[in-house]
């Protein structure tokens, strides 16, 4: 096989997001196209497809294309995750500890790549590079609830969240605002659920004593099962797991509008039109929790995330306070408080789960007393509450608003961004943002997974802003969770910028 020159070959900068373990650059360029012969062995065929579908758009090589050689070897590492990408003017050598490792050594030589498809030959440097990242759980909170994302959205987004390494989307699939998932034996969930009467105009701050203030335009969808279906095809051909969220006992009264007797009185709520947190939250009778056990059942059924998320955050209890049937309940459990009424509520789904073999999650409020047994607390406020969470031995996933709260404008001064619940959260704080606790010692540091960036939906409206408000913060944080090493001076005045422009060709919306 006659490689071709590689003095008469562009190539892109190397500039890698996030940052790889170890990068050794060699002379010479290697050209693929289309007609590159890829060998994969078993483990390598999802990694071979994805090679392929890249190179799709790529002018052909002829004769002189390399070959690329794709491999699984449990052996190169004990992180299921880590890789080796090796290019030579003749050849390519990807290896992965598993499928996943494969998977991101390709994403490593998707950056390799030139930014945009053109008539000049695709070459790539001579490299050598042994990577693996520093955390298992890199990822992202899409809200679909508060404003509904179409499957096609859905889909580019979990391409780039693979682009930068992040292998978790997830999902918050129903709230106050919209119930997203078809449940078939509650068709109302979605018949009446999945729409409102409108969305609130303005900051919620400006609307706090009613929901009046909204544009009087329908707004809703859902996903059907094949929609899900096809979302988790596509997220495990990616090597990303897809976590469902059903948010419950609160942010539940687009589910009591749909079936008025899960509420706490007989009056039948719309769904809501304004944003904040809904007083109208779930009742604690039998056949409400038998209503979402069947619920969470057919989530599992839906998705084959060991994670299974179920809220739990922002449950006023002034309903459970007034109601005769929550307090009768409260007897029987011989519990005083009603907010301890949650943690009776969420234990019962937490054995439901438990017992279909799932790990359950939850947001930090389920940690404020007793955390149910192997149950995962996802801490967004309180550092002090994830160390608790740890040394009693829980693990956690990392989601502080302080860093990870992507719903935030970005500058300085908010009178130049769009509309947002908060901020600033800037780019660079991001990139300062720290995981593990420094106080935790070894054997606690073990039990964080990881994080993930949220896109809180509710001043997000269209596809273009969510990328808007995801990139290219999403991209620091990818780095803070793959990186061991984190070089800020290199990766904003050198890396990123030239990363942004590989964004730019694949058309993303990124604030500048």
């Amino acid at each position: 096989m006659s490689p071709v020159p590689h003095d008469a070959q562009p190539c892109a900068p190397i500039a890698l997001v996030p940052a790889p373990e170890r990068l050794d650059v060699s002379p010479g360029r290697c050209v693929l196209g289309p007609d590159t012969v890829i060998a994969h062995d078993l483990g390598g065929s999802r990694a071979a497809r994805l090679l392929t579908d890249l190179l799709a758009a790529a002018p052909a090589v002829g004769a002189g294309a390399p070959l690329v050689r794709i491999a699984v070897d449990p052996g190169l590492d004990a992180n299921p995750e880590a890789y080796r990408l090796d290019t030579t003017e003749s050849s390519v050598s990807v290896v992965g500890a598993s499928e996943l490792g494969a998977l991101h050594a390709v994403q490593s030589l998707r950056q390799l790549l030139p930014v945009d498809a053109g008539t000049e030959p695709w070459a790539v440097a001579c490299v050598s590079i042994v990577d693996r990242p520093r955390l298992g759980w890199r990822g992202a909170m899409l809200d679909v609830a508060r404003h509904f994302r179409s499957v096609e959205f859905v889909l580019r987004f979990l391409d780039l969240l693979a682009l930068h390494k992040f292998n978790v989307l997830h999902l918050h699939l129903t709230d106050d605002q919209g119930w997203r998932l078809e449940i078939e034996q509650y068709p109302r969930l979605t018949e009446i659920g999945a729409w409102r009467a409108g969305t609130m105009v303005g900051h919620m701050s400006e609307n706090r004593a009613d929901e009046l203030a909204h544009d009087g335009l329908r707004h809703g969808g859902y996903y059907t099962h094949d929609d899900i279906r096809r979302i988790v095809a596509r997220a495990d051909e990616l090597g990303i797991t897809v976590m469902p969220e059903i948010d419950l006992p609160g942010h539940s009264q687009a589910a009591i509008a749909a079936y008025p007797e899960l509420g706490n009185n007989a009056t039948a709520n719309q769904v809501r039109t304004g944003w904040g947190i809904s007083t109208h939250i779930l009742n604690v009778e039998t056949e409400t929790l038998d209503f979402f056990k069947t619920v969470l059942d057919t989530v599992m059924d839906l998705f084959p995330s060991k994670y299974i998320h179920v809220g739990g955050d922002e449950v006023p209890a002034d309903e459970w306070r007034e109601s005769p049937a929550a307090q009768h309940r409260m007897q029987e459990l011989g519990i005083l408080d009603a907010h301890e009424l949650e943690d009776w509520f969420i234990a019962e789904l937490n054995t439901q789960i438990r017992a279909r073999g799932r790990t359950m999650v939850g947001w930090e409020e389920i940690g404020d007393r007793t955390l149910p047994p192997g149950s995962v607390l996802m801490p967004w406020k309180n550092a002090a509450t994830a160390i608790a969470a740890v040394q009693a031995g829980h693990d956690v996933i990392m989601a502080p608003s302080t860093h990870t709260y992507f719903d935030h404008h970005q500058g300085e001064d908010a009178g130049s961004e769009p509309l947002a619940i908060g901020g600033p959260l800037g780019i660079r704080k991001v990139y300062e943002f720290e995981p593990i606790p420094a106080e935790l010692d070894d054997d606690a540091r073990s039990h964080v997974l990881g994080g993930q960036f949220q896109l809180w939906s509710e001043y997000i409206p269209s596809a273009e802003h969510m990328e808007y408000m995801a990139f290219p913060r999403a991209c620091a944080i990818a780095e803070v969770l793959w990186s061991a090493d984190r070089d800020a001076d290199d990766f904003f005045d050198r890396r990123l910028p030239a990363h942004l422009r590989r964004l730019d060709a694949l058309g993303v919306a990124y604030r500048r």
